[in-house]
């Protein structure tokens, strides 16, 4: 009973937890908190300087004493103490309203984390101030959250491309028929371009230019009419600062081996999928959820690679904690699917 009354009190939480960005999504609000997984600490006190979109800001610009990194990593934890801070700071900025009574939290974790790997969530989330915290998949958060009828007896596939991973379940009945995830996602995508750019033209360049390279022409499949992108960097040869102009043809060209990783992927699942069910796919498709699914006609490429329609969720960013917060409003979910 007094539990109960808390849950009237508090504010219940779920989180994204991803390598490159956390979303948080509070019940009855929807999603209210959307910032880059950065931390800045300072390095002699180990003091947090920023969080968030202040901290990515801070990328590649940081003076000798002040590093700005990534406490996530192939979409978990990579260092325990910076992604504790980062969550703390996230649960009280939205959370500031209730902090008499802790939240209790929802957390979406890739498919194939280890053990370890999920005791290291839920214990970052308790010190960052929850009092309960469950565990849900993303791939099965991100198909409740663009609203695919999981609990009918008919195949729903989603394909979830993060930051750090890929993902992709075959649902029925609640249950997860086939899963598999690949530590492959955006920050390899962003990896890529900048390989490129230095084998091509010996141009140094940051995470943050890649990642724009990467949303402003980067494409799966030949363009229409294709785009092009003035760069700028260091000379690795001169050491100078360098300017030059990139067309969309060469980025699909450094994306392609991450691409083709993501296409067998895909296909993989389909080849484990039960004959009934790839009977349904054959109509009704599979969704592309996450930052990735961004990427321009990645679309066309996989539906050209399948022979099946493929759709692009329409908030592919927001897919995973909106599936939370429906979790949130029915914890039963959470009885029928096991992170």
């Amino acid at each position: 009973m007094f539990g109960k009354a808390l849950g009237i009190f508090s504010n219940d939480i779920g989180i994204d937890l991803g390598t490159a960005n956390t979303l948080v999504y509070v019940r009855d609000k929807g999603v209210v908190l959307q910032e880059p997984s950065v931390v800045a600490i300072n390095n002699e006190t180990r003091e947090v300087v920023a969080v968030g979109s202040e901290a990515k800001r801070m990328l590649g610009r940081t003076p000798m004493n002040i590093n700005a990194l990534r406490p996530m990593k192939d979409g978990v934890i990579a260092d325990f103490e910076i992604t504790e801070a980062m969550l703390r700071y996230f649960i009280q900025k939205v959370n500031n309203s209730m902090r008499f009574v802790p939240p209790r939290v929802v957390v979406a974790v890739p498919s194939g984390i280890t053990e370890v790997e999920r005791r290291a969530v839920k214990e970052s989330a308790i010190h960052a101030g929850a009092r309960e915290v469950r565990l849900l998949q993303e791939p099965v958060a991100a198909a409740i959250g663009v609203g695919l009828p999981i609990d009918e007896p008919t195949s729903n596939m989603i394909v979830d491309i993060g930051g750090g991973t890929t993902e992709v379940a075959i649902i029925s009945l609640s249950g997860v028929v086939f899963s598999k995830s690949i530590r492959v996602g955006g920050d390899e995508l962003d990896a890529a371009i900048v390989n490129y750019m230095k084998r091509a033209y010996n141009l140094m360049i940051g995470e943050r230019t890649a990642e724009e390279i990467k949303v402003r022409i980067g494409s799966a499949a030949p363009l229409d009419e294709e785009l092009t992108m003035e760069v700028k960097g260091r000379d690795s040869v001169a050491g100078l600062p360098k300017t030059l102009h990139i067309s969309s043809q060469e980025i699909r060209e450094a994306l392609a081996d991450t691409v083709n990783s993501i296409t067998e992927l895909v296909r993989n699942a389909l080849e484990r999928c039960p004959p009934e069910l790839s009977a349904d796919l054959v109509d009704r498709g599979f969704i592309l959820a996450g930052g990735g699914a961004m990427i321009r006609d990645l679309d066309r490429l996989l539906s050209d690679a399948t022979g099946l329609p493929v759709f692009v969720a329409d908030d592919p960013l927001s897919a995973v904690a909106n599936g939370t917060g429906v979790v949130l409003q029915n914890l039963h979910w959470l009885m029928k699917t096991r992170a």
